[in-house]
């Protein structure tokens, strides 16, 4: 069932006038709604306007997205960067520059829609993966083939250990990977994912993902080589597109002390939850990661019934299956936690 509010939620939601906990969403490090980052989000604002509607490529360009990029480039450990609107705008304009007959894509299982590309499915397994991706090799070593997946799918099936990945001919393949869920949460101070998928050594990486989950800014960025990266935005598609709020690139570069403090507050939740779930074969979750995915419709029901919202919704279209999960945030309260552990052991011990 969806539920229309009027204001951001945080550690709790208000919906006709009763409040639930609310463990759900995106906002990892709860920094959409924190007091600290939206005064210097207000500030930045006040000095760069609420939005800049004009292409990068405009005569008059803002200093701050070059800042920014080299900022990212030295969390994530790529050689360079570019920023967009959005990070499905992101992957798309990856997908986009890749489709000519030179290239063909493969993509992992459960692949994002932000990466996807018209009538071509993910493989259901990385071993049916494998033997196609070999196969097109021996058979049309000409084309080059592009590996796309998630860094975070939250059947755990990639992060942390990337098993299937590994098994996969990489420095044969161009590996784009979507790392939305991981920014700003996982790997050093938040980098995530790109130096240990580069350590893999594949024939190229390219990352890309959102920055508006963790980081709480509306914007998309995409990691890779200076060479490629420049081939990107040498392109209709960046130079037709408006960027980001620059009041948001500035934010982003300005809240390193609030993402760490947040950071330590959100793995001390996750640990406090993990500890109190103890063994609970009911859920799929990932070291370090706040998403606690489960099965049974009936938990998500009992957990409205007792007010705390978790998300539950078919996604990405009404047709897919249906997406339950628990997600903590660095706002919620050792209460809280211990309020959500004290109806999880209710429900499975009926």
């Amino acid at each position: 069932m969806a539920y229309y509010i009027d204001e951001f939620p945080g550690r709790t939601i208000v919906l006709g006038q009763q409040e639930f906990l609310y463990f759900g969403g995106t906002s990892y490090l709860g920094l959409q709604g924190d007091d600290e980052f939206q005064d210097l989000h207000i500030a930045n604002i006040k000095k760069y306007g609420t939005h800049y509607g004009a292409s990068r490529n405009s005569n008059i360009r803002f200093s701050v997205y070059e800042q920014a990029e080299n900022f990212l480039c030295d969390l994530v450990g790529s050689e360079a960067c570019t920023t967009l609107s959005s990070g499905y705008l992101s992957g798309q304009m990856v997908v986009q520059y890749f489709d000519k007959p030179s290239y063909e894509f493969f993509y992992a299982p459960n692949t994002h829609a932000s990466l996807s590309k018209s009538n071509v499915c993910s493989y259901t397994t990385f071993a049916s993966l494998d033997i196609a991706l070999r196969e097109h090799l021996a058979h049309k070593p000409h084309i080059i083939p592009l590996v796309l997946l998630d860094t975070v799918e939250f059947s755990g099936t990639h992060y942390p250990a990337f098993e299937g990945l590994k098994s996969l001919p990489l420095d044969k393949v161009i590996l784009i990977a979507d790392d939305s869920h991981g920014i700003g949460i996982l790997g050093t101070q938040g980098g995530s994912m790109y130096r240990y998928l580069l350590s893999l050594a594949p024939k190229e990486l390219i990352v890309c993902c959102s920055l508006g989950k963790s980081l709480g800014i509306q914007a998309g960025a995409i990691f890779g080589t200076k060479t490629r990266i420049d081939q990107f935005t040498n392109t209709p598609f960046f130079g037709g597109a408006s960027p980001p709020a620059p009041a948001a690139m500035a934010t982003l570069m300005k809240s390193t002390a609030i993402c760490h403090k947040k950071r330590t507050a959100l793995q001390k939740n996750i640990a406090l939850f993990k500890l109190k779930l103890g063994k609970n074969v009911h859920f799929t979750s990932m070291p370090y990661h706040p998403a606690f995915s489960f099965k049974n419709p009936s938990l998500s029901e009992y957990l409205e019934k007792n007010k705390v919202l978790v998300t539950n919704f078919h996604y990405p279209d009404a047709s897919a299956e249906m997406k339950s999960r628990i997600v903590i945030n660095a706002q919620h309260t050792k209460k809280d936690i211990e309020r959500l552990s004290q109806l999880l052991q209710t429900f499975f011990s009926r």
